[in-house]
Order: C-alpha cells, then sequence, then structure tokens
C-alpha cells in the first residue's frame, strides 16, 4: 500500500468541542500517526502520516469533526512522506 502525509488546517467552531480529542481517537484506530493542536487564530493544525486509505478516513472526518464542531473549511497540504512519526499526539 502507498503511504501519504498531509498537513491540515481545519477551520470553524474547532477550538472547546474536543476535537482534538476526537481526532486523536479516530487516528489511532485508523493506523494514522502524528500529532493536532489549537492555533492562536482559533483554527486546528495537524500533521498525519499512514496509509493512503487511513490518512483519506482521518482527512474525511475532518470535514465533520466531532458532535459540536462547525467545520467551516479543511485546508489540505500534500507532504513527502517522512515516517516521523511512532503515534499520534495531541500538542498543547
Amino acid at each position: 500500500m502507498t503511504k501519504q502525509r498531509v498537513h491540515v488546517f481545519i477551520t470553524g467552531k474547532v477550538q472547546g468541542v474536543f476535537f482534538r480529542q476526537a481526532m486523536k481517537v479516530m487516528a489511532t484506530k485508523n493506523g494514522v500517526f502524528g500529532w493536532v493542536k489549537n492555533l492562536k487564530d482559533g483554527r486546528v493544525e495537524a500533521v498525519m502520516e499512514g496509509e493512503d486509505l487511513n490518512v483519506s478516513r482521518v482527512v474525511e472526518w475532518c470535514h465533520a469533526g466531532p458532535a459540536n464542531a462547525r467545520v467551516e473549511d479543511v485546508e489540505i497540504r500534500n507532504e513527502k512522506y517522512k515516517e516521523e512519526f511512532s503515534k499520534f499526539e495531541v500538542l498543547y
């Protein structure tokens, strides 16, 4: 299987709604590694690596997020796969 790395920025009501924690659960469930964090401008930023299909599932989830989120936009940047991570973590 092909592996990929994506860098995403999620805009909308995405802070204070357990977005990062829910994303960690989704990523871990799908065997995706990387990190997620809040940005000072109100967006959520994440870098994810893994099998194409698994990363795509998590990116698709980002378009809706957890129940209380209101996602307005998901900016996706494809990056060179680095096999840099061994887990998915929430950064503070």
